[in-house]
């Protein structure tokens, strides 16, 4: 694996027109001296060194964990507003990098079909989603929120952080929100928010989001979308119709959060927030008086948790949108066709190998399948031996532990001699990925026939 120089130039060009920006400033040369650039690339020697010990994650062959290389354009964007360092907290600390964060976050309303909103970006998911319960908090206190088995783990830490209630749905047999456990659950009332989850990070399910906006109507809670990983999939084409119909009913929730980290070609952390009506800005209402705010124009850290937050996340996601916009047809929605075309197939291929069980075909980019093996205790034995086994041939998976309920209808002879199953777990979030499922089964292959010390 090369990793990309050519682009520095492109670099030194762009700082060099930034800097025309301060040419009337009284003079005063902020390049460091010799001996202090001989320090530093000392250090940045030692720290390339350091970073020796990570798993080749812009390759094709590291196909494991969510993680998505940045675009060289996000990456040479972020490093150009370094130089300014700005803060989108108020325009007095980034009033450029705000102006292309409201503009960058328009687009990604736009995406899911609002011409007005109220939004912006966070630190990560993580944050998006603890907006988006702690507004619903606020509209209907003193109820319960409800999201599925398989949705994220930190909306029920998010909820117990903001002393809110917070109960598990169970998922049908693919995954997804179970319609008839949460219509049995809303029966007992008491309900104030659905997270509905746009991409399940274990398995990639879409919950039915239509079924649930029309409980919506009988129930009058409030919708919130995690699409922090599936969201961007609303551009691609070629979806099932029920995943298809879930991603059109996205203009009709009160609140999604996505993060452009992931498929949106970020670095880390980008994430960002949206609320369909712009009057729930009214409960982030506060009274500093140490703020600068220099003007009567928004400010982003006055419909933000977070106060100081990088501008250059804003200019790089700017940037790349610039360079990919976000629509259907596109150069952006090609590549992830081509994710999702990767683990389709992927997934194709598993499935015709007597020596491996599958369960459910991937709705976006993530596979998960299991070597075939009489006993769950010993398929999660041999699963983790495959991890460590691919990853010493070069291949980088991921294991995930998933419950007897959601396999169970797929490997009705498995002997269920433990309540979960490891399984390995492939994110296909590179659009390479499609032309190397060939080199990726050339090593899988050998290792689900192996025998091994955990046959049975």
């Amino acid at each position: 694996m090369t990793l990309d120089t050519r682009s520095l130039e492109l670099l030194r060009e762009a700082i060099l027109r930034l800097d025309v920006a301060y040419a009337s400033t009284p003079t005063f040369d902020a390049t460091p001296d010799e001996e202090e650039l001989a320090r530093i690339r000392q250090v940045l020697l030692e720290t390339a060194e350091r970073l020796h010990d990570n798993f080749p994650y812009p390759h094709p062959m590291y196909a494991g964990q969510m993680l998505k290389p940045p675009h060289a354009v996000a990456r040479l964007a972020y490093a150009l507003a370094q130089h300014v360092n700005p803060n989108n907290h108020a325009l007095d600390g980034g009033r450029a990098s705000s102006a292309m964060e409201k503009e960058a976050v328009a687009e990604i309303a736009r995406m899911f079909g609002w011409g007005t909103h109220l939004g912006h970006l966070t630190s990560a998911g993580t944050a998006a989603n603890l907006e988006a319960l702690w507004v619903a908090g606020r509209l209907r206190p003193n109820t319960t929120i409800l999201c599925s088995t398989q949705a994220h783990y930190t909306h029920r830490r998010i909820s117990d952080v903001l002393g809110l209630a917070c109960e598990t749905v169970a998922v049908d047999e693919r995954g997804r929100l179970d319609v008839g456990a949460l219509t049995r659950r809303l029966e007992r009332g008491g309900v104030g928010a659905v997270v509905v989850t746009m991409g399940t990070t274990a398995v990639g399910s879409v919950d039915p989001l239509p079924e649930v906006l029309a409980l919506q109507e009988r129930f009058g809670f409030r919708v919130h979308a995690d699409a922090a990983y599936g969201g961007y999939f609303t551009l691609t084409s070629g979806l099932e119709p029920s995943t298809r119909a879930a991603y059109d009913a996205l203009s009709r929730v009160d609140s999604i959060a996505i993060d452009p980290h992931k498929h949106g070609l970020q670095p880390y952390g980008c994430g960002c927030i949206v609320f369909r009506d712009p009057s729930v800005g009214a409960l982030y209402k506060h009274d500093s008086p140490y703020t600068y705010f220099s003007s009567a124009e928004l400010h982003l850290g006055e419909i933000s948790l977070e106060c100081s937050r990088a501008g250059a996340s804003a200019v790089a996601l700017w940037a790349t949108q610039r360079r990919f916009p976000l629509e259907r047809r596109g150069e952006f929605a090609a590549g992830l066709d081509r994710c999702r075309s990767a683990a389709t197939t992927l997934h194709a291929r598993l499935a015709s190998d007597p020596n491996v069980r599958t369960a459910f075909a991937p709705e976006l980019d993530i596979v998960v399948w299991a070597p075939r093996r009489g006993r769950a205790s010993t398929t999660s034995l041999r699963s983790r031996e495959i991890f460590e086994e691919a990853a010493r041939q070069g291949l980088h998976l991921a294991v995930a532990t998933l419950p007897r309920s959601l396999l169970e209808p797929w490997w009705p002879d498995l002997r269920w001699d433990d309540e979960s199953v490891s399984v390995l777990r492939s994110c296909l979030l590179k659009p390479e990925h499609r032309e190397w499922i060939d080199p990726i089964l050339s090593i899988l292959s050998p290792l689900h026939a192996k025998p091994g010390p955990t046959k049975g």
